[in-house]
């Protein structure tokens, strides 16, 4: 009687489990199509606002990001040569459309699933960066006001799609990838700053200002007519002496060194780290002499005003 028994007892068992675990696939499953819907709606709408000018997601592989960046405010990509690879950011809409089908169709998506969130994760770590970096040239002053609803939507919808994936795998395996496209993005920015900064901060120090002015005699300038003086100044190594109205020093020991006068005009020279030892001590009212690459005058129709930023500049005393 025992042993007849057994079968039954094993498949009751089997029913309680099946039972147990089916809602929570099915929960798993509704939220999966919802991450991803929402990921791949999010990847066609503005991520950021640089003064005027909203980019999306999809922007980087169309090649959108950089050539405004570049026209508008003077920065573009410093590596060109790789431009290519940007293209890979397609995956993401197409990887997202393909897991929501096998989705559907009750198939695995697990890989599918963690390189699209990876790679959008990997995109926003360098939306905001790049932003942040805008922020410090001028454009703009709070990167969280920069950033668009879009791209915070995109960020939990990667990180849902991740945690989500079918079947399901190791929490540890989840917190890698969720990492995984930060830290890489990061990584690879900051590398990227760095080799630029050695090379630009040298070439900087060593060559000759095509132009030495005051401070208060080129913001004079600009005033008077912003578009000549843009053509006269943008992307010329600049010799500006003057005193400081604003020293601002930031955590990350960089600064910004801000000269102004009685115009809606000011001049903004972005230091950065190797820059600290001779910046650390200047106060508001000593005289300086900075060198930098000028970007040219952005206006900002909320301040009701325009910077002059300057570029890989160096403190001469």
């Amino acid at each position: 009687m025992f042993l007849l028994s057994q079968p039954k007892v094993y498949q009751y068992r089997y029913n309680i489990v099946m039972a147990s675990t089916e809602p929570i696939n099915k929960t798993k499953k509704w939220l999966h199509l919802a991450f991803g819907t929402l990921l791949l709606i999010s990847f066609f709408l503005p991520w950021v606002l640089w003064k005027d000018s909203r980019i999306s997601g999809y922007d980087m592989p169309a090649g959108n990001f950089f050539r405004i960046s570049e026209a508008k405010f003077g920065l573009g990509n410093p590596f060109p040569q790789f431009n290519f690879t940007f293209y890979l950011f397609w995956l993401i809409p197409a990887l997202t459309l393909l897991a929501l089908i096998r989705v559907v169709l009750n198939k695995k998506t697990t890989l599918i699933s963690a390189i699209a969130g990876v790679l959008t994760l990997t995109l926003v770590t360098v939306y905001f960066l790049f932003t942040k970096t805008l922020i410090d040239l001028g454009v703009g002053n709070n990167v969280f006001q920069m950033l668009q609803l879009p791209v915070y939507l995109a960020a939990v919808s990667a990180a849902g799609l991740i945690l989500t994936a079918l079947p399901n795998i190791h929490w540890l395996k989840k917190t890698v990838l969720l990492l995984l496209g930060p830290v890489f993005a990061f990584s690879g920015y900051k590398l990227g700053e760095k080799y630029i900064m050695a090379e630009t901060f040298t070439s900087t120090d060593q060559v000759k200002a095509d132009f030495i002015v005051t401070a208060q005699d080129l913001i004079r300038e600009f005033a008077a007519g912003d578009s000549a003086a843009n053509i006269k100044y943008s992307d010329k190594i600049v010799t500006v002496t003057g005193t400081p109205a604003q020293i601002e020093a930031k955590s990350d020991s960089t600064f910004n060194i801000k000269f102004t006068d009685t115009t809606r005009y000011y001049l903004v020279f972005s230091l950065e780290k190797n820059q600290y030892d001779k910046a650390k001590n200047i106060k508001e009212g000593d005289v300086v002499s900075l060198k930098g690459s000028c970007s040219g005058s952005i206006y900002s129709g909320i301040l009701d005003s325009s910077s002059i930023s300057f570029k890989r500049s160096t403190l001469n005393k």
